[in-house]
């Protein structure tokens, strides 16, 4: 296991440097605009506006990927996103901004693309989950580091949004220097949601909550952290409990949830998750600690979400459905995830800061209630022939490093069913 990692150090470099930008590039610009005066619910739409892109990105970026070659599109996606913190900082208009958000979303998707498909590539039957934990790892630390670079500089100026683009360019060098072969190419994902929704309506609707949820959490969070009255330390600390949690606490709730029916534990961890939220809005103006606290405990509940909604649709989906069913969880995830921020925008401009806490309670509740009407009479666990796997901010790349045995696959499958096949977790055993 350490020689494969060590074999991939250079693509997870490229990662921890890429994202811990990224993690500061959405705080710095959700302050700078509060700062600037650029009403809530305009912000929520320019935050909105990344997961367009995102989405956008999904099905644009393969055909680019396949054109011009990992590395080529590597550079041509870190070279462009970049570019948009300098002019973030130049043009500080809503419509600017909006549209710069669209372009940055497209381009880190390609960026997290070529890296999940070239770490699938390289990952040995024997340890996929093991590289694909240790992928998940990187993302919350370099997350949470990105948020304590706000520390530097002050958000009004030029310097963060240069070091934003520091850190996006820099992530190019490991790419570009390393000796790993080239994986094939990318290819974009086909989805059929009716298909899906009556298989799995609980993992649906549990993609959709925690998009809705967390979209608006990495919009938003640091606005309300600011109107709060939290200088750059108490912003930082509040975006930070949060990701900490989520790292923490995802392991110990997946195991739950291998041992019990999962849209049991999908229905308490989103009502538990509205409960810390309210509980977070009403210690908010009373002791900075419990916040922490809170947030540390809405982390740990919030970013589980759409890793349990993901393992119960792999429960009921066959092998060579898995792919197509989770890149269909990712589109909805990702829908909602656009929504979010613009939903959490209105909620603030009408009961102010307090007011994304009500959002988070809303959605959760929402979805809490729809995945407990799905449960039979009787708390009967459904048969998990998949297994949890924490993940966070991921594509249909990143999918197949969760791979079953390689005798598992039959020799001359086609190639659609292998790379479906791929995807499929470890049948009776811990993935990672």
């Amino acid at each position: 296991m350490f020689r494969t990692v060590t074999s991939i150090s250079s693509l997870l470099l490229a990662v921890a440097i890429l994202l811990s930008g990224t993690g500061l590039y959405g705080t710095l610009l959700a302050i700078r605009g509060s700062r600037e005066g650029i009403a809530d619910l305009i912000l929520g739409l320019i935050m909105s506006a990344y997961f367009v892109g995102f989405l956008l990105g999904t099905y644009g970026c393969p055909r680019i990927i396949q054109r011009i070659g990992h590395i080529r599109a590597f550079a041509l996606f870190a070279t462009v996103a970049s570019c948009t913190p300098i002019l973030h900082a130049m043009f500080v208009t809503p419509w600017a901004w909006a549209g710069l958000r669209i372009v940055t979303g497209t381009c880190l998707v390609g960026l997290y693309m070529i890296v999940e498909s070239w770490l699938n590539a390289q990952a040995p039957n024997e340890h996929r989950g093991q590289v694909f934990a240790a992928y998940m790892v990187v993302n919350f630390l370099a997350l949470a580091i990105g948020q304590n670079l706000l520390l530097l500089y002050s958000p009004m100026g030029f310097e963060l949004f240069g070091l934003v683009a520091v850190l996006i360019s820099l992530a190019l060098a490991p790419v570009a220097m390393t000796r790993i072969e080239q994986p094939t190419p990318v290819h974009a994902p086909r989805l059929k949601l009716a298909d899906l929704f009556r298989t799995t309506p609980a993992g649906m609707a549990g993609a959709l909550g925690s998009g809705l949820a967390m979209g608006a959490f990495w919009g938003m969070g640091p606005v309300l952290a600011q109107r709060l009255g939290l200088g750059a330390v108490g912003v930082a600390g509040f975006m930070t409990a949060a990701i900490l949690g989520g790292a923490a606490l995802q392991w110990p709730i997946g195991r739950w949830s291998d041992r019990h029916d999962r849209r049991f534990v999908l229905a308490a961890v989103t009502a538990g998750g509205a409960l810390s939220a309210l509980l977070a809005g009403f210690v908010a103006p009373h002791s900075l600690p419990l916040l922490f606290a809170c947030m540390f405990l809405f982390g740990g509940l919030g970013f589980t979400i759409y890793s349990i909604s993901v393992a119960h649709a792999n429960d009921r989906l066959a092998a060579d459905q898995l792919l197509q069913g989770a890149s269909s969880m990712l589109l909805v995830h990702g829908v909602g995830a656009a929504i979010g921020p613009t939903l959490a925008g209105l909620w603030i401009h009408g009961l102010g800061p307090i007011g994304l806490m009500v959002h988070f309670a809303v959605v959760l509740v929402a979805t809490s209630l729809y995945v407990r009407l799905q449960l039979p009479p009787r708390d009967e666990a459904e048969p998990h022939p998949a297994t949890f796997v924490p993940m966070v901010r991921t594509t249909p790349a990143a999918l197949e490093m969760i791979a079953p045995e390689a005798g598992d696959l039959p020799d001359e499958a086609p190639p659609e069913t292998a790379a479906a096949a791929a995807a499929a977790p470890t049948r009776g055993s811990a993935t990672s």
